[in-house]
């Protein structure tokens, strides 16, 4: 019997050509400025996108910084954690947000996700927080931020523990009509390529309305320093390159557009996967909240049979957290086993992400869709 090969157009997981062609010259003007004027640290770029970034998310003070592990990293030290503290997080996310923690020489504390949203479930928040508690963070996974209304209620019963927003992955969105990094006492965000909001290397920011936090981690950006060659504290290197924010600058200006078209993508794949399977799971959108759809992730039992199907059509899909990270060696000191987050565990074992950008066309759309239906 002779096989049949079938021959399609490889699609773009993240499309980040199409939007460099359409706003090319932008950035290159933008470029050129920074060459002329020389000024490749702390230039005049970075406390314009700064000033620009705050304004967008509603708060006083924004800080970029030189990627999002950093922009956790300054928030934490800028609290203070160190040894012996406890910082409560989720198992469901990239490492960075437990790395930083233990970096410090603190503990991170797991809690389990919630079952529709996959964000850190505020019902179990309450048994992980211990007199050792320094901060929460809660992470906004694919998108979509954490219920923080209700994780805030809860750090202000227990003493008013600090709430550390990771919103790496859904800047942009909102959360009760309030702007993801607006709603706790530090907001941190990765500008990381392939984020909703990227530039073109590493980058982050931070963000604040308290004056204090926010001058004392401008100090820890550059290296402790206070004034001129005068350090009161040890910092780090955790500059954004000026580079890096003359590009963020053209992407700033077509980002809530760009946000419209992701919405736009997303609701026809739901569509057109809730029409045709009832055995895939769809991600659910919080009421009170909206998403960027920094990833269209679906949960499925047969998931690699489904990946496999996608890929004979020319499809990429990504299993990101495939190893939640209770269960990764590197925290195999922290004494979890498997079993202990059944939820964070099921969502890591059905998880897939389908291609999602604000660049996708109907035809590649359609083709997404006719693989559910078929």
């Amino acid at each position: 019997m002779r096989k049949e090969f079938r021959f399609y157009f490889f699609m773009e997981f993240i499309d980040l050509k199409t939007q460099q062609a359409r706003i090319k010259g932008e950035i290159d003007e933008r470029i050129a400025a920074v060459l002329a004027h020389g000024r490749y640290i702390m230039g005049p770029e970075v406390s314009e996108v700064e000033q620009q970034l705050a304004e967008y998310v509603g708060v006083e003070h924004c800080l970029t910084v030189s990627s999002g592990t950093d922009a956790l990293l300054i928030a934490l030290i800028a609290l203070g954690v160190g040894p012996g503290d406890e910082v409560v997080t989720v198992p469901y996310t990239w490492i960075s947000t437990a790395e930083v923690i233990a970096l410090l020489g603190a503990k991170p504390v797991f809690v389990d996700i919630d079952e529709h949203t996959w964000n850190m479930d505020p019902v179990l928040l309450g048994a992980a927080i211990s007199d050792k508690t320094k901060a929460i963070m809660p992470v906004g996974i694919y998108g979509q931020p954490a219920n923080l209304r209700e994780i805030q209620a809860i750090s202000e019963k227990r003493g008013g523990i600090p709430v550390i927003e990771d919103a790496a992955q859904c800047f942009g969105s909102t959360h009760h009509g309030r702007k993801s990094c607006s709603e706790t006492l530090i907001g941190c965000t990765s500008f990381f390529p392939s984020k909703p909001l990227g530039c073109y290397g590493d980058g982050g920011a931070v963000f604040t309305n308290d004056s204090k936090i926010a001058d004392l981690m401008r100090q820890i950006r550059v290296h402790g320093q206070k004034s001129k060659h005068f350090h009161p504290i040890l910092g780090m290197n955790g500059r954004m390159d000026t580079l890096q924010a003359a590009i963020l600058l053209p992407k700033l200006a077509i980002f809530d557009e760009e946000i419209a078209k992701r919405q736009q993508v997303a609701a026809r794949y739901t569509e057109a996967i809730r029409s045709s399977s009832s055995r895939i799971v769809t991600p659910f959108v919080a009421d009170g909240n909206t998403s960027v759809w920094a990833q269209y992730t679906i949960l499925a039992e047969a998931r690699d049979r489904l990946r496999e199907a996608l890929a004979t059509d020319g499809i990429p899909s990504v299993s990101y957290y495939a190893m939640p990270l209770h269960l990764q060696p590197v925290f195999e000191n922290l004494g979890y086993q498997k079993g202990d987050f059944p939820v964070t565990e099921r969502v890591a074992d059905q998880c897939l992400s389908l291609p999602i950008n604000p660049y996708l066309s109907d035809e590649e759309i359609n083709t997404v869709c006719k693989t559910f239906s078929s």
